[in-house]
Formats: structure tokens, C-alpha cells, sequence
């Protein structure tokens, strides 16, 4: 009997209902962030019950973190379908993001319904924004660490970032970023020179033009919720597909493209908004790409936010149901994975850009530079399972003691 073989005999043939309940329960246990969550699904799945070898699961998930999207959530969608098929994929996928997106989508309505009128709620959530700034902080060094290994990668890194505050388009970005490292990687030195050569200049007219503003940093006109207009359902779900095509490395790589979608360009919502949605999503158990159904929701309420969900995990659900075979095979390809490590180190300059903007909006007073600087030491230091909602929970502590004083 094959390898392949031997480990199908292990998975059981789990009704749908209890398949179902399975992955539901580990949805309503998703506290930590990624880490947390895959660990969990490997004690129980692996270590526990043993559906599939330490080595097929580690093949596994090695597919869904080279490919965009919440790592945790594709595996599920990936043993729901060895499980029962594409239908028990769907459900363990479901299960798994249900509890998350519930919610999410009461915190919204809530949020919108009784607002932030109180002096002690804008004090609070004034404190949480400075926790979510040191989060993505945090985030953008270990993102960084993981992925740019050599000179050239954060070369590349660099240009992107500079770009993004130049206001030059993602998507020329990140196809220069996997190009120039592709031709780097291959040992076409004086290509990917003459080609870094050539976007430095570009971005250098761009900068001269209109200087530097990292997306969303501020101003009147950008950024400031003042588009008087709600983005229709379709863009909803664009916004929310491409966020989920992007997002490499972890759902803070989702950021800069959810955020200009919602802040920058179609300005429904500030990004003292967006911080706080950010703040909320690290509050529940889910993948922390949820914060997407609270930028729906103020995009286009309930039916807005279930849509814009629908995008950002459509590229989830897709890549396991369709393709795993297939990306598990391309995904090994040398040219494939270098001009992926290029578009992922591109992510990574422009998420850091936009965070310069996310600070200026989130750190506009001593109090909140302070938390901020404590947030952003514990989260150094430490790395408990429930560190994140400490976090966020202590910081409204705090600002709360700091509005009462």
C-alpha cells in the first residue's frame, strides 16, 4: 500500500453534521492568532487523533504559507475535504470562520448603533488603537524576518515601501518586486539591477511630484471618511477578492489594500475607523482577516459586510477545494517560488508604508504613545497563546484609568 495510501485510511468518514461541529469547535477556540490556531489543529488532528503524518501535514502546510490567505482557515478547508470532499472542505471552512464572523458582525452593529459619544469610550478605544498600532508593528518586524533573507529582498522591500508612499499603484509594485527578484535569484545580476534601476527612477518622479504620504497618513482629502457615498456591493466584494489574493505572509499584509480600498480611495470610513476594527477583530476567536466584515459593515452594512467576507475567504476556500495538487506541485518550482518571494517582500514594504500612516492616526497624544510603547515591549517580550486580547483588553484598562484620573 502507497504512502498516500496508508495515510486516506486514517482520516474517518465523519458525517457532515459532525464534521461540521468539529471544525465549528475549533472556530470558537481561534484565539492567539495564526500560530496558536495551526497549533491547535495539529494537536488535535495530528498529534491526537492522527488523520495524517507529521510530514503530510507539514507539506500541507507549507502549500497555504507561500499562498495568500489565513493559513489556519485553508488547512481546515483542506481536512474537511479529505474528510467528506469538497462539500465537508466548505463545511470544516465554514465552521471554522463561523463563530468569528458572528461576532464581528454584533460588534459592527454595535459599534454604529450606540457610537463613541462617551468620553471614557474614546478614551478606551483611543488606548486600543495604540495596542493595534504596536500589533502591526510587531507583525511588520516578524513578517520582515521570515521573509527577507538577503540584500536583495530588502532592497526590494524598500522600493516598495517607498512607492507605496509615492502613491505609485500596488500592482506595478509587486510585479517589479517578484521580477527583480526572480532575475536575482536566477543570477541575472545586471537585469534585476538595470530593472531596480529603472523603478528607483520612477519613483523617484513620482516622489518629487507629490513627496511622500504613506496611504492613509492624513489630510482633508484623504483618508478622512468625507466620500458622502456608499461603495456599491460589487466593489465591496472586488475589495474584499483582492484582499484576499494579497494577503502573503499573514492577514496584516492584508492592510495596505483593504485600507486604501476603504480609507484612501473610497473614504467610507477614517482610519481611527479602520484602527478600531482592527482592535475588535483581536478581541474574538478567529483569523484576524475578519476585521474585513467590520470594513463591509461600514461600507455597506449587513449586506456589505457579509459580501466583503465572502471575497476575502473566496481565495481561501478556492485554493484548497481546486487546486491543492496542483499548487503543491507548482509551488516547488524554483522561478514560481523566487518571483513569490519578491511579491512577498514587495508586501512587506507596503504594509510597513501604510503603518507610518496608521501611527500618525493612532498616536495623537502622550497617553497614547505611552501605551503604545508598553503594548509594543510585552508583545516583544512575550508570546502567550491569549497575549493578543490581553493586550487590547489591558490597553482599554488603561485608557480608561488615564480618562478617570
Amino acid at each position: 500500500m502507497s504512502d498516500s495510501q496508508t495515510e486516506a485510511t486514517r482520516v474517518p468518514h465523519e458525517s457532515y453534521g459532525k464534521l461540521f461541529l468539529r471544525f465549528l469547535h475549533f472556530g470558537l477556540l481561534a484565539w492567539g492568532g495564526p500560530v496558536a490556531q495551526i497549533a491547535m489543529i495539529r494537536h488535535d488532528l495530528v498529534e491526537k487523533e492522527k488523520w495524517v503524518t507529521r510530514e503530510h501535514f507539514n507539506r500541507a502546510l507549507a502549500v497555504y504559507q507561500v499562498l495568500p490567505g489565513p493559513e489556519a482557515h485553508e488547512l481546515c478547508v483542506y481536512f474537511g475535504m479529505l474528510a467528506r470532499g469538497r462539500l465537508g472542505g466548505v463545511l470544516a471552512g465554514l465552521g471554522f470562520m463561523l463563530p468569528g464572523l458572528v461576532l464581528m458582525l454584533g460588534l459592527s452593529w454595535l459599534y454604529l448603533r450606540y457610537g463613541l459619544g462617551s468620553p471614557r469610550l474614546l478614551a478606551v478605544f483611543g488606548a486600543v488603537q495604540a495596542a493595534v498600532t504596536a500589533l502591526i508593528v510587531r507583525a511588520v518586524v516578524r513578517i520582515a524576518q521570515h521573509t527577507l533573507a538577503d540584500r536583495w529582498s530588502w532592497s526590494v522591500a524598500g522600493l516598495a515601501a517607498l512607492a507605496q508612499g509615492a502613491g505609485v499603484h500596488f500592482a506595478f509594485t509587486l510585479v517589479a518586486a517578484g521580477l527583480i527578484l526572480l532575475l536575482a535569484r536566477k543570477g541575472l545580476r545586471l537585469p534585476a539591477l538595470g530593472l531596480a534601476g529603472a523603478c528607483a527612477v520612477a519613483v523617484a518622479l513620482f516622489l518629487a511630484l507629490h513627496g511622500f504620504a504613506p496611504m492613509g497618513a492624513g489630510g482633508a482629502e484623504i483618508g478622512q471618511g468625507v466620500a458622502g457615498e456608499r461603495p456599491s456591493l460589487l466593489a465591496l466584494l472586488v475589495s474584499g477578492l483582492r484582499g484576499g489574493l494579497l494577503t502573503f505572509g499573514g492577514a496584516y499584509t492584508a492592510i495596505p489594500f483593504i485600507q486604501r480600498d476603504a480609507v484612501v480611495t473610497g473614504a467610507w470610513m477614517t482610519n481611527a475607523q479602520f484602527l478600531d476594527g482592527l482592535a475588535l477583530s483581536g478581541l474574538i476567536p478567529a483569523p484576524l482577516i475578519i476585521f474585513s466584515t467590520f470594513v463591509g459593515y461600514l461600507g455597506g452594512g449587513w449586506a456589505g459586510a457579509l459580501v466583503m467576507t465572502a471575497g476575502i475567504f473566496l481565495p481561501a476556500f478556492s485554493f484548497s477545494l481546486l487546486g491543492h495538487d496542483f499548487f503543491e506541485r507548482v509551488l516547488h518550482h524554483p522561478r514560481f517560488r523566487h518571483f513569490l518571494d519578491g511579491v512577498t517582500a514587495g508586501v512587506v514594504g507596503l504594509i510597513a508604508a501604510t503603518t507610518v500612516g496608521l501611527l500618525r492616526a493612532g498616536l495623537t497624544r502622550p497617553a497614547t504613545v505611552a501605551i503604545f510603547a508598553i503594548a509594543l515591549g510585552v508583545l516583544f517580550r512575550w508570546n502567550a497563546k491569549f497575549l493578543v486580547p490581553l493586550v487590547i483588553a489591558g490597553a482599554a484598562v488603561v485608557g480608561l484609568l488615564f480618562q478617570m484620573a
